[in-house]
């Protein structure tokens, strides 16, 4: 499962925040605009009425009308066509439209003649009675142009949010990650060390939150740290205690087969010899895998592949059954080209026991190679049977053997497995060998 980012859930939930607060901001304003936009249309109609009707009068006097007429004027006033967001309407007593806008209609408004604000079918509506209470002026406006104006207005306010929000997710970004470099930091120190470096972390610079989370990290580091000192001295105490026993029971018993030479318990005496090496043989691996669980490979230094490669080639050929069969193959030319970061004696185990692996366990007197490659890896490659692949992923596993001709302690592809994994690299098992049709080939790679 794919895990989670900090800095990405806090840059979407925090635009998101601002998102949220922005709309609710724009709502709140609309709202407020709105009860203003009413009062300010409210007043304009007003203030227009009041204007007009004086004039309206005084134009009917200036007519000769009668006071109480009982004829609509006739008589229209030509203007240019125009849209009007107000119309008004000069009605008689009677609910006669005497005079009017533009684009009033003929009709009356479906508004009574009360002094007021009135809501009819859509249209907003003033009335203003003359002073005689026989001549009222209504002016109208419609609902549908304030709620547009409302609704440019919002629109106003809310677009530039589709153009602010990726901008303010950007920075909002920005300000997290500047926020989360001590984590990053940290993340840093700690990945930078070598696995042997146990020294506890630098918190000085660090926030308070934080700071609880390494101190509890540096307790876990000083735990370790004891842990593998004890690991490591156990390791060094019991090779001594383990090897001695061994090696004097081997002494023991190469005297009584130099004793008893002839005797019908001779073979029963070469039989426990190679009992007895065999059960050297898996102490040598128990203990190289005590080491190699302790932690032997945490160590980091500048280590030449070719130095350490040679030196285990030139063991293997003082060897008397192996003297030959071991071959070096160095693709590296370049300086610097074949180092890489590891323990000399945890490099020099894994790659001893791929080697004895492969005469072990490949044909018998065909040449092993070792192989560095350009890539710092080191490839060892024997000929053989090939390994089917359901065997061939367990083989890193304990006591885990494969078919040949010996048996084997089955420790030693467990060993270079635990060895590689702490120095950083990987180990690839291949059957058939690269570019063969048989043999058997293990990759280390750094």
């Amino acid at each position: 499962m794919a895990r989670w980012s900090l800095t990405q859930r806090l840059t979407v939930r925090l635009s998101a925040a601002l998102a949220l607060l922005w709309i609710a901001a724009a709502v709140t304003t609309a709202f407020v605009i709105r009860y203003e936009f009413n009062e300010v249309f409210d007043s304009a109609l007003q203030e227009i009425a009041q204007r007009l009707l004086p004039l309206a009068v005084e134009d009917l006097k200036e007519r000769g009308e009668p006071v109480e007429w009982s004829r609509e004027i006739r008589e229209e006033i030509v203007v240019a066509e125009h849209e009007e967001y107000l119309i008004y309407q000069i009605r008689a007593s009677d609910g006669r439209v005497l005079i009017r806008s533009h684009d009033a209609p003929k009709q009356g408004f479906k508004t009574p003649l009360t002094p007021g604000y009135a809501n009819r079918n859509g249209w907003r509506v003033y009335t203003e009675p003359s002073a005689g209470q026989d001549v009222f002026i209504q002016v109208a406006e419609a609902l549908d142009h304030r709620d547009e104006a409302l609704f440019n207005l919002v629109l106003t306010l809310t677009a530039p949010l589709f153009v602010l929000l990726p901008l303010s997710a950007f920075i909002v970004r920005c300000f997290v990650l500047g926020t989360l470099r001590p984590i990053t930091s940290v993340r840093a120190s700690i990945a930078s060390r070598g696995g042997g470096n146990t020294a506890p972390i630098d918190d000085e610079s660090l926030p308070q939150e934080l700071s609880p989370i390494v101190e509890d990290v540096n307790r876990l580091l000083e735990r370790l740290q004891k842990s593998l000192q004890a690991e490591r001295a156990f390791a060094s105490s019991s090779a001594h205690e383990l090897r001695t026993p061994v090696a004097s029971a081997l002494a023991q018993v190469s005297r009584l087969k130099a004793d008893l030479q002839q005797h019908p318990a001779t073979d029963r005496v070469r039989r426990i010899e190679e009992i007895l090496r065999e059960l050297g043989g898996l102490v040598e691996k128990l203990l190289q895998l005590s080491r190699a669980e302790a932690g032997v490979a945490l160590k980091r230094e500048p280590m030449k592949l070719g130095y350490v490669a040679q030196y285990l080639v030139d063991e293997f050929d003082r060897k008397t059954p192996y003297a030959g069969l071991v071959k070096l193959v160095n693709e590296t030319h370049e300086e610097g080209q074949d180092v890489v970061e590891t323990d000399l004696d945890a490099l020099a185990i894994a790659l001893r026991n791929l080697i004895e692996n492969a005469l072990v366990h490949g044909a018998k007197d065909c040449t092993v190679i070792v192989l560095i490659g350009k890539d710092r890896s080191i490839r060892v490659i024997n000929e053989g049977a090939v390994v089917p692949g359901e065997k061939l992923s367990h083989l890193t596993d304990r006591f885990s053997r494969g078919r040949s001709r010996s048996e084997g302690s089955g420790l030693g592809l467990a060993i270079v497995k635990t060895i590689v994994e702490q120095a950083g690299g990987t180990l690839e098992l291949r059957s058939p060998a690269t570019g063969r049709n048989d043999g058997f080939e293990a990759i280390i790679r750094f």
